[in-house]
Protein backbone atom coordinates (compact mmCIF):
# COMPACT_ATOMS: atom_id res chain seq x y z
CA UNK A 1 0.00 0.00 0.00
CA UNK A 2 1.28 3.28 -0.56
CA UNK A 3 1.88 5.98 2.22
CA UNK A 4 -0.82 8.41 2.15
CA UNK A 5 1.45 11.52 2.48
CA UNK A 6 3.11 9.81 -1.23
CA UNK A 7 0.02 9.22 -2.38
CA UNK A 8 -1.60 12.31 -2.06
CA UNK A 9 1.33 13.90 -3.71
CA UNK A 10 0.91 12.11 -6.87
CA UNK A 11 -2.78 12.68 -6.84
CA UNK A 12 -1.80 16.28 -6.30
CA UNK A 13 0.74 16.33 -9.24
CA UNK A 14 -1.52 14.17 -11.35
CA UNK A 15 -4.48 16.57 -10.63
CA UNK A 16 -2.28 19.75 -11.56
CA UNK A 17 -2.44 21.20 -8.07
CA UNK A 18 0.83 20.85 -7.34
CA UNK A 19 4.10 19.23 -8.26
CA UNK A 20 5.51 15.68 -8.22
CA UNK A 21 9.01 15.33 -6.45
CA UNK A 22 10.21 12.48 -7.41
CA UNK A 23 11.68 9.76 -5.47
CA UNK A 24 15.85 10.12 -5.00
CA UNK A 25 17.53 6.52 -5.63
CA UNK A 26 18.66 4.44 -4.53
CA UNK A 27 15.23 2.89 -2.72
CA UNK A 28 15.65 0.85 0.42
CA UNK A 29 13.96 -1.96 1.76
CA UNK A 30 13.56 -1.04 5.61
CA UNK A 31 12.73 -4.29 7.32
CA UNK A 32 9.73 -4.14 9.75
CA UNK A 33 9.60 -6.02 13.16
CA UNK A 34 6.07 -4.45 13.45
CA UNK A 35 3.98 -3.27 9.98
CA UNK A 36 3.36 0.05 9.63
CA UNK A 37 0.03 1.57 8.02
CA UNK A 38 -0.84 4.11 4.93
CA UNK A 39 -0.18 6.93 7.75
CA UNK A 40 1.63 5.31 11.00
CA UNK A 41 5.55 4.22 9.92
CA UNK A 42 5.92 0.62 11.29
CA UNK A 43 8.68 -0.91 13.50
CA UNK A 44 12.31 -1.18 12.00
CA UNK A 45 14.25 -3.66 13.24
CA UNK A 46 16.94 -1.91 15.17
CA UNK A 47 20.20 -2.25 13.64
CA UNK A 48 22.36 -5.16 14.29
CA UNK A 49 24.68 -7.66 12.61
CA UNK A 50 24.63 -7.40 9.13
CA UNK A 51 21.83 -5.18 9.05
CA UNK A 52 22.92 -1.55 9.36
CA UNK A 53 19.30 -0.21 9.36
CA UNK A 54 17.72 3.08 7.91
CA UNK A 55 19.66 4.66 4.95
CA UNK A 56 22.09 1.24 4.89
CA UNK A 57 18.75 -0.61 5.00
CA UNK A 58 18.93 -3.10 1.71
CA UNK A 59 18.67 -1.35 -1.53
CA UNK A 60 15.67 -3.02 -3.81
CA UNK A 61 15.40 -2.50 -7.68
CA UNK A 62 12.27 -3.13 -9.56
CA UNK A 63 12.30 -3.86 -13.40
CA UNK A 64 10.30 -0.56 -15.22
CA UNK A 65 6.44 -0.68 -15.37
CA UNK A 66 4.95 -1.57 -18.68
CA UNK A 67 0.63 -1.65 -19.75
CA UNK A 68 -0.32 -0.67 -16.24
CA UNK A 69 0.98 -3.72 -14.81
CA UNK A 70 2.27 -4.31 -11.10
CA UNK A 71 6.61 -4.60 -10.94
CA UNK A 72 8.04 -6.90 -9.08
CA UNK A 73 11.87 -6.48 -7.27
CA UNK A 74 15.19 -8.34 -7.93
CA UNK A 75 16.40 -10.42 -5.35
CA UNK A 76 17.82 -8.84 -1.67
CA UNK A 77 20.30 -11.10 0.33
CA UNK A 78 21.40 -9.46 3.97
CA UNK A 79 23.68 -11.48 5.75
CA UNK A 80 24.52 -11.93 9.42
CA UNK A 81 21.47 -10.99 10.77
CA UNK A 82 20.40 -10.61 14.33
CA UNK A 83 17.58 -13.12 15.86
CA UNK A 84 14.56 -11.46 15.13
CA UNK A 85 11.14 -11.69 13.19
CA UNK A 86 10.22 -9.77 10.14
CA UNK A 87 6.69 -9.01 9.08
CA UNK A 88 6.90 -6.77 6.74
CA UNK A 89 9.18 -3.96 4.38
CA UNK A 90 9.06 -0.37 4.00
CA UNK A 91 10.47 1.38 1.06
CA UNK A 92 12.12 4.40 1.63
CA UNK A 93 13.82 7.31 -0.99
CA UNK A 94 17.55 8.32 -0.12
CA UNK A 95 16.66 12.34 0.06
CA UNK A 96 18.37 14.08 2.32
CA UNK A 97 15.14 13.77 4.53
CA UNK A 98 14.05 10.41 3.73
CA UNK A 99 10.57 9.66 2.38
CA UNK A 100 8.54 6.51 3.11
CA UNK A 101 7.22 5.28 -0.19
CA UNK A 102 5.44 2.18 0.28
CA UNK A 103 4.28 -0.04 3.19
CA UNK A 104 4.38 -3.82 2.62
CA UNK A 105 3.21 -6.73 4.62
CA UNK A 106 5.43 -10.05 4.08
CA UNK A 107 3.09 -12.72 3.21
CA UNK A 108 3.69 -14.81 5.85
CA UNK A 109 6.74 -13.45 8.55
CA UNK A 110 9.97 -14.96 8.76
CA UNK A 111 11.88 -15.73 12.09
CA UNK A 112 15.81 -15.89 11.04
CA UNK A 113 18.07 -16.85 13.73
CA UNK A 114 21.56 -14.95 14.67
CA UNK A 115 23.77 -15.48 11.64
CA UNK A 116 21.34 -16.07 9.19
CA UNK A 117 20.81 -14.64 5.64
CA UNK A 118 17.39 -12.79 5.49
CA UNK A 119 16.33 -13.47 1.74
CA UNK A 120 13.47 -11.43 -0.25
CA UNK A 121 13.68 -13.67 -3.37
CA UNK A 122 12.62 -12.09 -7.15
CA UNK A 123 9.71 -10.63 -7.73
CA UNK A 124 8.41 -11.66 -3.82
CA UNK A 125 8.14 -7.94 -3.59
CA UNK A 126 5.43 -6.71 -5.66
CA UNK A 127 4.33 -2.72 -6.29
CA UNK A 128 1.33 -1.47 -7.84
CA UNK A 129 0.43 1.46 -9.61
CA UNK A 130 -2.13 2.49 -7.26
Amino acid sequence: MLDATYANMITNARLGTASFVAPVTPIHARLMVVNGTATVNGTELATSGGYTGSTGAPVISFASASGEQAVSNVAVTVPNMPACTIVGIELWDSSGSPRRLEVMPLTSSKTVNLGDTFNLAAGQVISNQT
